[in-house]
């Protein structure tokens, strides 16, 4: 069971033009964004990943108009795991549950999610949080993903599994942010 007390956001490489032509692109960034605010009432710690910005371009402006108080991280790996920076931070964080969002599914998540299980942390994918340039390829990510260990969860009910009670200012700002 997910709480808000074990578990991290990881935001990976949600970025210029690749972010735009991913399968589903739109709802996975509305879907993504509504992620990041979520997270935000819950207080969870949030990582946010940058493949190459400076050839890929930044994060998209609906998900990073959220991110004020957060720097991402920037990386040419694959796998997040395999950037010195983001394992410092992730270890900071002091947490063993990792919620993925991002893309593309079948590489950089895929990638990440599998290191992140060979190092001990429980994975669960927002699968409506994550894409690929294809439906296939999305699908072959996650199922990968999922024989290897990971979970899938959707932002509804990771939001409402951590918030655990239908009362209180929290409840009423998430039900808000996913209505």
């Amino acid at each position: 069971m997910l709480t808000k007390d074990d578990a991290v956001l990881v935001l990976i490489d949600i970025q210029g033009k690749l972010a735009r032509i991913v399968d589903k692109s739109e709802f996975v960034i509305g879907n993504i964004a509504k992620m990041v605010q979520g997270a935000k009432v819950l207080g969870l710690p949030i990582l946010w990943l940058e493949q190459y910005p400076k050839g890929l371009g930044p994060t998209v402006e609906e998900i990073s108009r959220h991110l004020t108080e957060e720097r991402p991280i920037e990386k040419i790996t694959f796998s997040a795991y395999d950037t010195p920076e983001f394992v410092k931070a992730l270890e900071a964080t002091g947490r063993k549950k990792v919620l993925i969002a991002g893309i593309e599914t079948h590489i950089c998540v895929y990638q990440t999610a599998v290191h992140l299980l060979q190092n001990g942390y429980e994975v669960e994918v927002l699968a409506d949080c994550v894409s690929s340039r294809t439906a296939l390829n999305r699908e072959i990510g996650l199922e990968k993903m999922k024989q290897c260990g990971a979970k899938l969860t959707s932002v509804e009910m990771a939001l409402f599994e951590m918030q655990q009670i239908a009362r209180g200012d929290e409840f009423k700002a998430i039900s808000k942010i996913v209505k």
